[in-house]
């Protein structure tokens, strides 16, 4: 299983993404507190703020969840302080793993963080480690039961994307983080249904891994990353082979 978005689509197919849909609206929550904080309440002159709102509204999270969100970002009602830090590391089988958090104890992230690594036969890094092997681009993967290449192409394209790839059963619409927004609402206007659209952190290259014993610690790695509630986002460079995944799902 290789391509821009390996963790991504696994979660999907182990259900491990976010089981809970409390868990959704925490992570979702706190990017908006965040996005608001950082950028103002305004969704017309924020994109980022733009960005989590219609991720919220994608999972019907309550319009008044979402304003007490705003307001907490920018001060209007009392809320936590997040701040956001990346930690990075090496996994199994040498796997650079990036992992986002917005936390409010930086003592207790970096803590459960490093004993997932330790306990995986991982290690975290210093800041710098790996992020040099992954780059920042939008991402928009797409049922490929729901379009054809040539259509999503051409679309996509002329909206502004760098490219298109096919990856098992999804077809991957890439672009640079300013086009990102542009493509998105442009493909939805087409009615184009999205699996996922997020700005990502995709690697540069990636990692081969051929052993299940591996593949199994670098799986359970991954999911305690994501199911650690101060983690937003985990990023990693693996490439699993079909045969190897299936025997460890």
């Amino acid at each position: 299983m290789s391509g821009h978005s390996k963790w991504s689509t696994i979660k999907r197919k182990k259900g491990a993404i976010d089981a809970k849909r409390g868990r959704i609206f925490t992570r979702i929550i706190k990017e908006i507190i965040v996005a608001a904080r950082m950028g103002g309440g305004d969704q017309t002159g924020n994109p980022r703020l733009r960005t989590a709102v219609l991720a919220a509204k994608a999972e019907n999270m309550p319009k008044e969840n979402i304003d007490r969100a705003i307001k907490k970002g920018t001060g209007e009602l009392e809320g936590v302080i997040y701040e956001e830090i990346t930690y990075e590391g090496y996994g199994p089988g040498g796997v650079a793993v990036l992992v986002d958090c917005m936390t409010d104890n930086k003592n207790r992230s970096v803590a459960e963080i490093r004993h997932f690594f330790s306990k995986s036969g991982g290690n975290l890094g210093e800041s710098g480690c790996v992020s040099w092997m992954f780059e920042k681009k939008g991402l928009i993967q797409v049922d490929k039961k729901t379009t054809t290449e040539e259509k999503l192409m051409e679309l996509a394209l002329d909206l502004g994307a760098d490219d298109v790839v096919e990856e098992d059963n999804e077809f991957q619409v890439i672009t640079t983080t300013e086009a990102f927004e542009q493509v998105r609402e442009g493909l939805t206007s087409a009615g184009i249904v999205f699996l996922e659209a997020q700005v990502s952190k995709i690697p540069k290259t990636v990692t081969p891994i051929n052993e299940e014993k591996v593949a199994k610690q670098l799986m359970k790695l991954l999911e305690n990353l994501e199911d650690f509630d101060d983690v937003q986002n985990v990023y990693a460079n693996f490439d699993i082979p079909e045969e190897i995944m299936e025997a460890i799902s």
